[in-house]
């Protein structure tokens, strides 16, 4: 389905947001009151519009309710966020995603009904620790119930097997999403790995798991002296 997305605040965040959104074939509008933030990014998107975000007239003005997702980027204060929010909810839009700063914020947000919350600050946080506790995990993602996935180079005992020899799921309760490969100098992913694929030399397996049981197989196959 084509999603027409609003990005509105074209802050750090609001602007990786619409870049990643234009990327994956969505029809991208942004919208920020600072005209010169406007006009340095109004090529990169389907439409851009300076207009003040906490002004319900001036959304329903540009027909912005016909979007199917908004993302409220904007960063100055909390207050034009929950203004901006309001009129986003006020207009009916299928899906509206909000950043939120501290726990109060995040409970404020959640009594008014809005869709999804997000905590970009925090969630970095997260995987800068998770980095500093691993230095061998080159993708950390979190997932509700102490799930995460995580990406970390296959050890050098793990070569020439195939994932049946190896039974990740039985010996260390994980699941294999893929491999990512390099091929002719560039990373690859795998897709749908089969049981019969093996393990090549620089592979580095993307798994999915409990952390206590990623914390148990990094430790089996020797965290601090293989991957240093």
């Amino acid at each position: 389905m084509h999603r027409r997305c609003l990005v509105i605040g074209l802050g750090s965040f609001g602007r990786a947001v619409a870049l990643h959104l234009v990327r994956g074939g969505a029809e991208v509008i942004v919208l920020d009151k600072n005209r010169e933030k406007i006009e340095a990014f109004k090529d990169e998107v389907a439409t851009a519009i300076v207009a003040d975000a906490t002004d319900e007239r001036a959304l329903r003005n540009e027909e912005l309710q016909h979007v199917h997702v908004a993302v409220v980027a904007i960063g100055e204060t909390f207050e034009e966020l929950l203004l901006c929010t309001v009129h986003l909810l006020n207009m009916g839009i299928p899906r509206v995603i909000t950043r939120a700063f501290t726990p109060t914020q995040r409970l404020i947000l959640e009594k008014l009904g809005v869709h999804e919350i997000v905590s970009p600050e925090e969630e970095a946080g997260q995987r800068l620790a998770e980095r500093i506790l691993h230095p061998t995990f080159r993708t950390y993602i979190p997932l509700p119930g102490n799930y995460e996935i995580v990406e970390v180079p296959a050890p050098s005992f793990f070569v020439g097997r195939t994932l049946r020899d190896l039974d990740l799921l039985n010996r260390y309760r994980l699941t294999l999403v893929t491999i990512k490969r390099i091929v002719n100098r560039e990373p690859v992913i795998i897709g749908c790995v089969r049981p019969h694929e093996k393990i090549q030399k620089d592979d580095a397996l993307i798994v999915m798991g409990h952390q206590k049981d990623i914390q148990r197989f990094l430790e089996a196959m020797g965290e601090n002296e293989d991957y240093e």
